[in-house]
């Protein structure tokens, strides 16, 4: 059976997503971050960044969110446009983006003592940067009018992009300040599988 190594509304929420979206048995497994439990000799085993998530998959281990979404995606069908195609290509690149570029500069965000001594400074020059990159999501929906996020079809790029959109829910302009970004939020929140996922992780409203 697959295993998520998970903490709630971690970088594991979007991975969590698309397992129950899948339908596939899965088990959830706690990395108690409050105990340091992502820091246990068992867990770096696992993943030796210390970072949540990790996905078991048979012999398959594999940490880093967005890996973890393209694996799952490949090894059940209807979650990714088909290999080779334009619209492959456009996948692969909003995967990439949302975790080397919007991801990256969140963390910055979220931890700005990591990078420097005045770390208010930094947390408000990352605000500035993750503006034009909500801009982008939201061009991107205004673009092609679809329900998701990449046209026609929800794909697993879905569950990152609500999971980022999410974590700027305590910003000065969210996510959800963009009139098509927030209507397209609401549709992936009003998914059941996300409804089962919150339920399950005792997310507090507002979800985003």
């Amino acid at each position: 059976m697959i295993e998520l190594h998970y903490y709630p509304s971690n970088a594991s929420f979007a991975p969590h997503l698309l397992l129950e979206e899948i339908g596939v048995p899965y088990a959830l497994r706690l990395v108690d971050r409050a105990q340091q439990g992502h820091n246990s000799p068992e867990y770096l085993k696992l993943n030796p960044n210390g970072l949540i998530p990790v996905l078991v998959d048979g012999d398959v281990v594999i940490y880093e969110t967005a890996a973890i979404l393209l694996h799952l995606a490949d090894r059940h069908a209807g979650f990714a446009p088909a290999p080779g195609t334009a619209a492959r290509a456009d996948y692969y690149k909003w995967m990439v983006w949302l975790t080397n570029t919007l991801q990256a500069m969140l963390i910055h965000w979220f931890y700005p003592d990591r990078m420097a001594a005045d770390a208010a400074d930094v947390k408000a020059h990352a605000e500035v940067q993750i503006a034009p990159m909500l801009d982008q999501l939201e061009a991107q929906l205004q673009r092609h009018g679809g329900p998701w996020f990449l046209g026609g079809h929800y794909t697993a790029v879905d569950p990152l992009v609500f999971m980022l959109c999410r974590w700027t829910r305590l910003q000065a302009r969210p996510a959800k300040a963009r009139p098509t970004l927030a209507a397209y939020l609401q549709r992936v929140l009003e998914r059941p599988a996300t409804q089962r996922v919150v339920a399950k992780e005792q997310l507090p409203d507002p979800v985003y």
